[in-house]
């Protein structure tokens, strides 16, 4: 699939993109779909939260069906946090500046610049039915987040790019990370995420269900786990809040 191929629908205003394709997606909607709002009114984060949908900044959900076993589902998040690095780093005088922080966010000088939503169905065969990946990105403007430094592209001293630009930017990425993953496997996309991710030997804690692990970062398993060392054990962690 190419950019090209992605059917983008854009819309001024919506509640949630996520919520838009997730409803087609079990009407029986193709794959290809990308569903752009403007402004979103009720977009959703991970962890449950509400994320501001401002003018100007991208809100962008986009559907596929790969066939696929339902445990591959988290590697899909990892993969479209390196396109969405792919697509950002495009624009930046320096690319360094950003970061990726397990499983899906993107931090522009260490700040918050973008989030994504990975969401997937399993069919009757334990294969995915649907997957949604959601697009959160501050192009214009950073909104407050309680506890959080917040960036946006245009504090890297760039004009921040028009949603509906970024947005083919973002979908060619994608298409082309796919065909990666298709043609090579996992471990390419592996290791795009462990060279903009955390240094090894980083120390880390995720929060999982009200309990903390902690321990040094040491990569990521091949299914994409994180992988923390504490206590002489390597121990892969599946889902949870890294801070």
């Amino acid at each position: 699939m190419s950019g090209a191929a992605f059917r983008l629908r854009v819309h001024e205003a919506l509640p949630s993109t996520s919520d838009l394709v997730l409803r087609l997606a079990e009407a029986g909607e193709p794959e290809g779909l990308a569903v752009l709002a403007r402004r979103q009114t009720a977009g959703r984060g991970t962890q449950g939260r509400a994320w501001e949908g401002r003018a100007g900044n991208l809100h962008l959900s986009v559907l596929l069906r790969p066939s696929e076993p339902m445990r591959h589902a988290p590697q899909w998040g990892l993969l479209a946090a390196v396109a969405l690095a792919d697509a950002v780093a495009d624009y930046l005088p320096d690319p360094a500046v950003l970061r990726l922080k397990w499983p899906n966010d993107l931090l522009l000088n260490g700040a918050k610049a973008a989030g994504i939503l990975a969401e997937a169905a399993a069919g009757p065969d334990s294969r995915i039915a649907w997957l949604s990946l959601g697009f959160g990105v501050n192009l214009a403007h950073a909104p407050e987040v309680p506890g959080r430094a917040t960036a946006c592209l245009a504090d890297a001293g760039i004009a921040a790019p028009a949603p509906e630009a970024f947005a083919q930017r973002l979908l060619a990425a994608l298409a082309r990370r796919r065909r990666e993953r298709l043609l090579e496997g996992f471990g390419p996309i592996r290791a795009a995420w462990m060279a903009r991710g955390p240094a090894l030997d980083t120390l880390l804690a995720v929060h999982r269900g009200g309990c903390e692990i902690a321990g040094r970062f040491a990569g990521l398993a091949e299914d994409g786990s994180l992988l923390l060392a504490s206590g002489g054990r390597i121990h892969a962690v599946a889902s949870g809040e890294v801070t």
